[in-house]
């Protein structure tokens, strides 16, 4: 999926994302789901990368999808909104939030909504410039409240939820990527399962671990400081 959002094989320069994008996901997404187990509703012409014919039962939530006559207008309208989001705007967070809010809320495939809707926000993601935004399994629960508040009209902590996912990312596997042993950065992208950033922060206040704080009140060490303080970690203690 990230490299069909940096080389598409088929892109708009003119837009983010197309119809085409989007049916393309579920499909793939879809097909070998659908060849073992396919929706006992399904009509030949619902399966993967194809617009549901059957309304949804309203969630536990309280939300309900729209009636599947409107899904290909709504799709066409929700299309024009992505299309227009500004990627570098003050707003964006809260837009980001509610396009894939909208995704879900319009709900336009039989099956298979949340794993595509999460991966259409992520190509559209990467197509704005931005790293895509792991949703990991500890935090399903988080995701699914804010997305419920965002149902009811509260943007605001799906949006932080969706840029905290995009800053975690950044710090574990992008920054750690391009800079080099010595060069400094943030403690979230030194992070290790075996020292986490709170690990790091407690070493760094002590100073057991060689860091600096900038003007910002941010921690920021190297990858080879790290090296020398889990080396020497152990030593101290015996």
């Amino acid at each position: 999926m990230y490299k069909e959002g940096i080389q598409p094989s088929s892109y708009d320069p003119g837009q983010i994302i197309t119809m085409q994008d989007v049916r393309r996901v579920h499909h793939e997404v879809m097909t070998l789901v659908w060849r073992v187990e396919p929706h006992p509703d399904a009509t030949p012409e619902e399966g993967p990368g194809s617009f549901r014919q059957h309304d949804i039962a309203k969630f536990a939530g309280g939300m309900k999808p729209i009636p599947w006559p409107l899904v290909d207008s709504a799709m066409t309208d929700w299309l024009r909104q992505v299309n227009a989001i500004e990627p570098r705007s003050a707003n964006f967070p809260e837009e980001i939030a509610k396009v894939h809010r909208d995704f879900e809320a319009i709900h336009p495939f039989l099956d298979g909504n949340g794993r595509t809707g999460r991966l259409v926000l992520n190509l559209i993601l990467v197509r704005m410039g931005y790293p895509p935004a792991i949703i990991y399994k500890g935090d399903r629960d988080k995701y699914l409240r804010a997305l419920q508040r965002a149902d009811g009209g509260d943007c605001g902590a799906l949006g932080e939820f969706i840029a905290r996912a995009i800053l975690d990312n950044l710090y574990k596997f992008i920054v750690p990527a391009i800079a080099g042993p010595a060069r400094l950065v943030p403690l979230g992208a030194l992070a290790t399962d075996a020292m986490n950033a709170a690990t790091l922060r407690v070493a760094a206040n002590r100073g057991a671990l060689q860091a600096t704080k900038g003007a910002d009140g941010q921690w920021r060490s190297s990858r080879l400081w790290v090296d020398e303080y889990a080396a020497n970690r152990y030593k101290r203690r015996r």
